[in-house]
């Protein structure tokens, strides 16, 4: 399979992918209007939470909140069985995440954690600068795109739960997050324009097929904790972990845009991230958590959960796709061709 550049006359929103399972058939035929009765929690419970069918499913029910689907009605929005079964895989996805994130420990200590560079150079940024190719940093666009291309879009559900400092703090940082008032400096466009000077096509949703579930999985995580107000503790969480990772990591993904000439539209998104978010770090610790918490202590294990489920899934990311760039093979699960 070969993803394509739509036609002009396409609208903007994502066609629906091909499925991957029974569970995300089953998804994509209801948003179809097939009638059919849907995956009960038998199914659900036999499937791998962090596969490709779970986080499918997934993400064709947290889309339906954002952009929607092409030839999908907006009232899919609310179709009651839909939600009944993201209820079940929702349940199955965060099962799972506590298990693999047990025992208490305080944000204090995850968020300190996150602030000691790995003696041993991991990650996809320090490849990247090394010994990236251009190909590589396409790829890598890819698989953030359906992240990126809505950045800080699940961030704002939490506006409306916060109060006090926390809020204020929030809507702080999501002013620039979204341009500080300039179209231009919006980061999801700013994200655009790194995948158009890659040669890439920006279009929300296009690449969808050729992410596999590590990423989605980063991605869902998000629209996990940010649609559910029980979970608010858990996004501030996941949003402290983005922003105190972010800046030297940002570096090295401009810099490795910039050594295989990629040209300064694609280094800019990160170079923005670099300024802003080495500020925003400070301020999401000092008036967001620690507002959050001044006003609701019992939230500090759901901060700490949501900030150890982030690094989980980002660390799970980070390996599947040094894994396939280790035995020479593509990260994505399909080919992507070069736009003109």
């Amino acid at each position: 399979m070969t993803i394509t550049a739509p036609s002009a006359a396409e609208p903007r929103a994502p066609a629906l992918p091909p499925a991957r399972g029974d569970l995300s058939a089953a998804v994509a035929a209801r948003l179809r209007g097939r009638p059919g009765t849907l995956p009960g929690p038998g199914a659900v419970a036999a499937a791998d939470p962090y596969g490709e069918d779970v986080q499918l499913a997934l993400h064709l029910g947290y889309e339906l909140h954002y952009r929607g689907f092409a030839g999908v009605p907006d009232s899919a929005e609310w179709d009651p069985d839909l939600l009944a079964l993201r209820a079940l895989l929702e349940r199955r996805f965060e099962e799972a995440l506590r298990e693999a994130c047990p025992g208490p420990r305080t944000p204090d200590e995850v968020f300190d954690g996150l602030l000691i560079e790995r003696p041993d150079g991991a990650g996809l940024s320090r490849h990247l600068l090394r010994h990236g190719t251009l190909e590589q940093l396409r790829e890598y666009a890819v698989l953030r795109s359906v992240q990126q291309l809505r950045e800080s879009d699940p961030h704002a559900w939490v506006l409306p739960r916060l109060r006090g400092r926390a809020k204020a703090g929030m809507a702080t940082i999501l002013y620039d997050e979204f341009g500080a008032g300039r179209e231009e400096r919006v980061h999801a466009r700013l994200y655009a324009d790194l995948m158009r000077a890659l040669r890439l096509d920006p279009s929300p949703g296009h690449y969808l097929p050729a992410v596999g579930a590590p990423a989605l999985a980063c991605a869902n995580v998000m629209s996990l904790f940010g649609l559910h107000r029980a979970r608010r503790g858990a996004l501030v969480g996941h949003f402290a972990v983005l922003e105190i990772t972010s800046p030297p990591a940002a570096s090295r993904h401009a810099a490795a845009l910039r050594r295989c000439g990629a040209g300064e539209d694609a280094a800019r998104f990160y170079d923005e991230h670099v300024e802003a978010d080495a500020v925003h770090e400070q301020l999401v610790r000092r008036e967001v958590v620690g507002g959050l918490l001044a006003e609701e202590p019992g939230l500090a294990a759901d901060v700490a959960f949501g900030a150890r489920a982030t690094v989980l899934l980002e660390d799970a990311l980070a390996t599947s796709v040094s894994d396939a760039w280790r035995s020479g093979s593509t990260a994505l699960r399909a080919p992507v061709e070069e736009e003109k």
